[in-house]
């Protein structure tokens, strides 16, 4: 029975964790393609483009583990 509480809050705070890396990535790939984050030395085109790297790949992950889930 224990094992099973343990099991339960451990996909809590994985999933907890999951979201809180979303959210992070979310909020850096906007910020370097509003040019509100920036990385010195790097041309700020260089940085947008890592943006929307950012982006699109966290989208993707979200994507990817919404269909694996649901196999």
């Amino acid at each position: 029975m224990a094992k099973k509480r343990s099991s339960a809050l451990s996909g809590v705070v994985n999933l907890a964790v999951w979201l809180t890396g979303v959210l992070v990535s979310l909020a850096v790939g906007f910020g370097m393609t509003d040019s509100v984050l920036t990385v010195r030395w790097i041309p700020l085109v260089v940085t947008q483009v890592a943006g929307w790297i950012v982006i699109i790949l966290t989208l993707v992950s979200v994507i990817l583990a919404i269909v694996d889930q649901s196999r």
